[in-house]
């Protein structure tokens, strides 16, 4: 009977560590469900399943992993669980893994935006999201400093920062630019920087053997020839001759095609009126697939840096959303498990319903598991590549400098008094004190905002 049981047990274990699509989804799925924290909060569960649990992968293999999944746009969580699923069952896996792991999050941001637009005209609503607004800014701000601490280690880093910051909360530049400038100030500086003395000394030649190529190409184009003019009016006869003949073949045909045009446009009347509610809707649908799969394309450093340049979008190009709507939708998607790019999902659905929640969730996720299939398939190139590093490490501290303006941008929308800025103030010193898990910290700011309005009012 032991021994029964002992085999039984080795093929329990067997069959549980065979990565297949349902297995990867389940598995997946319920990580997603619990994920709470952000993505770096939920890269230590995902070691405990894919390592310690499973055994997919070894320990070596999961820090490979995660450090391409860091070094990519999108969220480190993301892109971890893509990357495994594609060393497990290809591109298949690779679906099925990030579907599981962004479904429960989608779904119940679905759920709470349906919620949301039932209770917003309570009073209660409006200072239960004003301590979340707070906690999140708080968030956003202990982030940025601990990244920080981290990445910024030199001079230059720090200008990179300073000047990220700059150009998204005064000049209002988007995230996209700032992201390639920053990337190549780092090609510049780690490629090119110790070559500028060498440079500075040939500069002079170099300048005089443009200047002698700019003489050489001026005096060219003097010896060339000008056209005559008796060239010019023979061109011109012959284009009046031709655009007379074809002013009389249009008119003879003109009656005939007029009588057509009568029916074709009766026909196109009705057509566009049975179908313009659809039309509306489609072209509403494309315009969110293409905002949001551009911020997929540019968010470096996880979902918190495309806060302003979704805001930008959404609230003032748009006006999709007003800015507490919005300040609102970043705190739900801090307090739901998942990655902090699931408050697409939320803009979505309050944009264009279920569909629109889909097409938002679909097109930010997309560019990220587009790169890290492309990235995962040649690793050992990718990790190498020395100007793609370099690109990067001149990302990471604009990254930083992204955080602070995504916190001035939430902090303006969702701070309006001295309650909520003390309780953005008590959350970052519970953050950087204790260390908890971010969802307790903003569901209880949210809860001691709520109780202090009624002991107030």
């Amino acid at each position: 009977m032991r021994r029964r049981l002992r085999l039984t047990r080795r093929q329990i274990e067997r069959i549980s560590r065979t990565a297949t699509l349902g297995g990867l989804f389940l598995s997946f799925f319920k990580l997603g469900l619990v994920g709470f924290g952000g993505s770096i909060a939920v890269l230590a569960p995902l070691r405990t399943l894919t390592v310690r649990k499973r055994r997919w992968l070894t320990d070596s293999e999961f820090v490979e992993v995660v450090a391409l999944a860091q070094s990519l746009p999108g969220t480190s969580a993301g892109n971890s669980v893509t990357c495994i699923g594609l060393r497990l069952r290809g591109w298949r896996g690779a679906a099925v893994s990030l579907t599981g792991f962004i479904m429960p999050s989608m779904l119940i941001m679905i759920v709470l935006a349906i919620i949301y637009k039932h209770i917003s005209t309570f009073s209660g609503t409006e200072r239960f999201f004003h301590g979340l607004n707070g906690a999140v800014v708080a968030v956003i701000l202990v982030t940025g400093w601990r990244v920080g601490r981290s990445v910024l280690t030199k001079r230059w880093q720090w200008f990179v920062a300073v000047l990220a910051f700059l150009a998204v909360a005064i000049l209002e530049a988007t995230v996209l630019e700032v992201v390639f400038a920053a990337g190549l100030i780092g090609i510049y500086i780690d490629s090119f920087g110790e070559k500028q003395l060498r440079r500075l000394r040939d500069l002079r030649s170099l300048v005089d053997r443009r200047r002698t190529r700019v003489r050489a190409r001026l005096v060219r184009q003097r010896r060339v020839r000008k056209p005559h003019f008796f060239d010019r009016d023979i061109s011109d006869s012959v284009n009046e001759r031709d655009t007379e003949n074809k002013t009389a073949e249009d008119g003879r045909g003109r009656e005939s095609a007029e009588e057509r045009q009568e029916s074709k446009t009766f026909r196109s009347v009705s057509m566009l009126a049975v179908g313009m509610p659809v039309l509306a809707k489609l072209g509403l649908l494309i315009a969110l697939s293409g905002i949001f799969f551009r911020l997929g394309s540019v968010t470096f450093g996880g979902g918190l840096v495309m806060l302003p340049l979704m805001e930008t979008e959404i609230v003032d190009t748009h006006h999709w959303l007003t800015h507490q709507e919005f300040a609102d939708a970043t705190a739900l998607g801090q307090i739901t498990p998942g990655p902090v790019l699931i408050t697409a999902t939320f803009v979505g659905y309050r944009v264009a319903g279920t569909l629109g929640a889909l097409v938002t969730t679909i097109s930010i996720f997309l560019p990220a598991f587009l790169m890290t299939i492309a990235a995962a398939s040649s690793l050992r190139r990718f990790r190498s590549n020395e100007q793609v590093q370099s690109f990067l490490r001149g990302i990471a501290p604009a990254v930083v400098g992204l955080l602070f303006a995504a916190a001035l941008s939430v902090g303006r929308a969702g701070i309006h008094t001295w309650m909520g800025a003390s309780i953005m103030l008590v959350a970052m010193f519970v953050l950087i004190r204790f260390r908890p898990n971010a969802f307790w910290v903003i569901l209880g700011a949210g809860v001691v905002r709520f109780l202090l309005g009624l002991l107030w009012s």
